[in-house]
């Protein structure tokens, strides 16, 4: 099962992958038409969950996970001014949840929820990036939403599903090799039944929306 550990071990591995950029030479001013300076953001955050599935409208039936924190860390390098790849690791333990009809939501277990993708992020010149100065970016990519569910303390179903993902935030310059990141993600998937339960179900697109805020730290 994962677990924190995990989610530190992840982490290394996107620094690690960064370490022959890194070497000997420290934190290094942010700047977005830089080609040599890798962006690190560790970020806290808010992850709302769309439901895997939805039983006939207004019978109140439906499977989904509860909303809850989410903790990650990025790693992106600009490839030309103002375009940068990105890899993303995040983690957040939430519960599995019944919708159940006249009773309301029950919960069903504990469930890990892993979050890996890469992608393009897109930044908008806006000239000089000193202290104080606020630029807006978009990302846009795919990669893997991983369940981990303990049912009921009894069943340990397990599912990776293909995800797209679409973002929007803001960077705010703090000092010189920090900055404040805000942004709002959703990751668009299916939740994959045949992989959980070995039974071909077709539950619906779901969105999931994670809410961060992260220190940007360049290197």
């Amino acid at each position: 099962m994962f677990s924190r550990a995990g989610l530190a071990t992840a982490v290394a591995a996107l620094v690690a992958a960064t370490a022959p950029l890194n070497a000997q030479r420290g934190l290094r001013p942010i700047d977005e038409s830089s080609t040599s300076v890798v962006q690190f953001t560790p970020y806290v955050g808010y992850m709302a969950y769309g439901d895997f599935l939805r039983g006939p409208a207004g019978r109140g039936t439906f499977l989904s996970t509860e909303n809850s924190a989410l903790f990650g860390a990025q790693v992106a390098l600009a490839v030309v001014p103002n375009v940068a790849i990105y890899g993303n690791a995040a983690y957040g333990q939430t519960n599995l949840q019944l919708g159940v009809p006249l009773v309301g939501r029950v919960n069903a277990g504990n469930t890990s929820v892993w979050l890996f993708d890469g992608g393009l992020q897109f930044t908008l010149p806006r000239g000089r990036y000193d202290r104080g100065a606020v630029r807006p970016f978009v990302q846009v990519g795919a990669g893997a939403m991983r369940y981990d569910m303990n049912a009921a303390d009894l069943l340990h179903p397990n599912s990776t599903n293909f995800a797209w993902n679409a973002g929007v935030g803001i960077d705010a310059r703090l000092a010189r090799v920090v900055g404040l990141r805000l942004m709002v993600k959703d990751y668009i998937g299916r939740f994959n039944f045949q992989d959980a339960t070995g039974v071909d179900i077709d539950g619906p697109m779901t969105h999931n929306a994670a809410f961060t805020a992260g220190l940007r730290i360049g290197f």
